[in-house]
């Protein structure tokens, strides 16, 4: 079967896949409509498989990888799912104390991809903790239209305690420094906006595609945002103007990209709604503002603290 090319397909099968990804039709009726673009040389089979996910081939921090210890971890969560599982990174050899990063997955659990990006910050100096939202219900199925499946099943309320409380556990850990930010994806991206409705404390948010908060809850933000949107996201983009007159009005601390052409999921590179340039400059994007905000405090306090010492033995002499 030959491989399809992103150029061959329509928008509308796109969007099609949103629609399905996003629970708004079941198997059966997204398979009925995608099979109306099987025309010619392009069957229902290779449709479906190229726009289903790819984590074989596409990982881009291998789980073994070596500059980084990456584990599972268990932590309580008494507002959520109770006892909840979490894939921990940090750099190996780190004998300082990092800024943290919660990473946020979508609407189908904890899977290669996440994991990866959860990795991929570690890389950049931060700890980082990826939490599963499956994990009461016994963690990743090991595929996405499981993990939707399964996902529907809880509550989305329970799930944002799930990862406030992944927030606490990272803010207190011994690897550590107590700020903690959080980036997330689609739900994730919902996530991380509800983060910084119900943390004052949060050093930052990053999400992602992310549905806006109500008017009510988006008043009380006090991290700063940075906004990732793509350009033909129209389901969530529709949210913004809202959001956008709430957080000027508020004056709460917020940038906002819209990567052009770029569909909902552009980040993901294991699907073909994947935009290489826009993930690119995204992510880059959102080290910059990690950077800013979770370690220029600690880097003019340490060199305060050299010039402070400088000085007195300056004047000691």
């Amino acid at each position: 079967m030959k491989a399809l090319k992103k150029e061959e397909i329509s928008q509308e099968v796109f969007d099609l896949y949103d629609d399905y990804a996003h629970n708004k039709m079941d198997r059966k009726e997204f398979l009925q409509k995608l099979s109306l673009y099987a025309v010619g040389a392009i069957t229902l089979p290779s449709l479906l498989s190229f726009i289903s996910p790819n984590y074989t081939d596409f990982i881009v921090v291998p789980e073994n990888d070596p500059r980084l210890k990456s584990v599972t971890i268990h932590y309580d969560s008494p507002k959520g799912g109770k006892k909840m599982n979490g894939l921990f990174s940090i750099p190996k050899n780190t004998k300082e104390k990092l800024p943290g990063i919660i990473v946020v997955h979508e609407n189908r659990g904890l899977n290669p991809y996440i994991e990866d990006v959860g990795r991929r910050a570690a890389l950049e100096g931060f700890v980082t903790l990826a939490p599963d939202a499956l994990s009461p219900l016994g963690g990743y199925p090991g595929n996405d239209d499981e993990g939707r499946a399964m996902q529907r099943k809880r509550d989305r309320n329970e799930m944002l305690e799930d990862f406030i409380a992944g927030y606490k556990y990272l803010k207190n850990h011994e690897n550590c420094n107590g700020k903690v930010a959080v980036v997330g994806f689609c739900f994730g991206g919902y996530i991380s906006n509800m983060m910084a409705v119900k943390l004052p404390d949060l050093a930052a948010a990053v999400p992602y595609y992310g549905r806006q908060p109500k008017a009510e809850d988006a008043v009380k933000i006090k991290a700063p945002l940075l906004l990732q949107y793509a350009g033909l996201d129209k389901r969530v983009n529709a949210g913004w103007s809202a959001f956008e007159i709430i957080l000027k009005e508020n004056t709460i601390e917020h940038e906002a990209h819209f990567y052009e052409n770029a569909n909902h999921g552009f980040h993901n590179n294991t699907t073909p709604r994947y935009d290489e340039a826009a993930a690119d400059l995204s992510w880059k994007r959102t080290i910059a503002f990690f950077n800013k905000h979770l370690k220029q405090f600690f880097s003019i306090s340490f060199n305060f603290c050299i010039f402070f010492i400088n000085a007195l033995f300056y004047f000691i002499k």
